[in-house]
C-alpha cells in the first residue's frame, strides 16, 4: 500500500489523517493500477480505454485467429461497443507496428541450430500465394516472407532477408531445404556475393524438413480461421501479426516475461504504448 501511496502523490501522509473520501479515491486509483498491471480492462463513462481494447483485439486476432465479427461481440461484452470493420483496420494498421517492435524480443536464435527452411501456400484474392518460413532444429522461427510466385527470385529475396537480419557469426553451418532447385540456385547466387558464408552447406534430404512441415500445420489453424485474404498487402499485414505471436508463444521472448503467465499480453501492452 504504502509504493501506491508513494505512486499518486499521497507520501509524507499518514492513512490516518485522510478523510473518508480521500480514502475512496487513494482505493480507486490502487484498483485501477492494480487493473492496469494484471492485464484487467478498466472501464469508465466512456467504456474500455482506447489502447487497452486495440491491444487487446490485436492480441487475439493474432494470436487465436477469431473471426472478426466474434472480436466485436467479446469486446462488446466488456463495455466497448466496436465495429468490426474497425478492427480490422486496427489489425491492419498495428500488426506490422507489433512485429516490428516486437522482433528484438523474439529475435533470431543464436546458438548456432541448423535452419529449416519451406513454403506453405496461402489464398490470395482466390489465388495461391506462397509463404517462405524458416525455423531452426528446435521449432523457433527465424522469419518468414510472403510472395505471389515460388520461383529463384523469390526464394533469394527470402533467404536474402533473413542474412540482413542476421550477424554473421548466426548464422549456421547447415541449411535444410526440400528438393526445390530454387534454393540452391539462390544460395549459389548469395555465396558469390558474399552475402552468404562459403562454408555454409545447403542439405536436400526431405525428412530433415519435418520439423517446419509440423510448424506449418500449427500456423495454417489460425491462418484458416481468416478465410482467405482479399490483397498481399492486407495478407501480409496480418501474417506478420500472426507469426510474432506464434514466435512469443514458442518461448522466445519468454525472458523478458518468465513465470508470468500473463507475460506474453503484458508484453504486447507495453510496445503499444511506446
Amino acid at each position: 500500500m504504502a509504493t501506491h501511496i508513494r505512486n499518486f502523490g499521497w507520501n509524507r501522509v499518514k492513512l490516518s489523517t485522510l478523510t473518508y473520501d480521500q480514502l475512496e479515491q487513494l482505493k480507486k486509483k490502487v484498483e485501477e493500477e492494480h487493473a492496469c498491471n494484471n492485464g484487467i480492462f478498466l472501464y469508465d463513462k466512456a467504456g474500455l480505454k482506447k489502447l487497452d481494447a486495440l491491444s487487446w483485439a490485436v492480441y487475439h486476432k493474432c494470436k487465436y485467429g477469431i473471426s472478426y465479427r466474434e472480436l466485436q461481440e467479446m469486446l462488446a461484452e466488456r463495455g466497448v461497443n466496436v465495429d468490426h470493420s474497425t478492427i480490422y483496420r486496427w489489425v491492419q494498421r498495428y500488426a506490422p507496428e507489433m512485429e516490428k517492435r516486437l522482433r528484438w524480443y523474439w529475435r533470431n536464435p543464436s546458438d548456432l541450430c541448423p535452419w529449416h527452411m519451406d513454403e506453405t501456400y496461402v489464398k490470395v484474392n482466390g489465388r495461391w500465394a506462397y509463404l517462405y518460413r524458416a525455423v531452426d532444429s528446435r521449432g523457433r522461427t527465424v522469419d518468414f516472407y510472403l510472395s505471389s510466385r515460388r520461383n529463384s527470385k523469390a526464394a533469394y529475396r527470402f533467404l536474402g532477408k533473413i542474412l540482413n537480419n542476421v550477424k554473421k557469426w548466426q548464422i549456421p553451418r547447415f541449411i535444410n531445404t526440400d528438393k526445390a532447385p530454387a534454393y540452391g540456385r539462390a544460395l549459389a547466387l548469395l555465396k558469390r556475393e558474399g552475402r552468404c558464408p562459403s562454408d555454409v552447406e545447403h542439405r536436400q534430404i526431405k525428412y530433415r524438413n519435418n520439423v517446419i512441415e509440423c510448424d506449418h500445420g500449427k500456423l495454417k489453424r489460425i491462418i484458416g480461421a481468416t478465410l482467405g485474404f482479399k490483397s498481399m498487402k492486407t495478407a501480409y499485414a496480418t501474417i506478420k501479426g500472426i507469426e510474432v505471436m506464434r514466435a512469443l508463444r514458442k518461448g522466445q521472448a519468454s525472458a523478458f516475461y518468465y513465470g508470468d503467465p500473463l507475460g506474453e499480453m503484458r508484453l504486447v501492452s507495453r510496445v503499444f504504448e511506446m
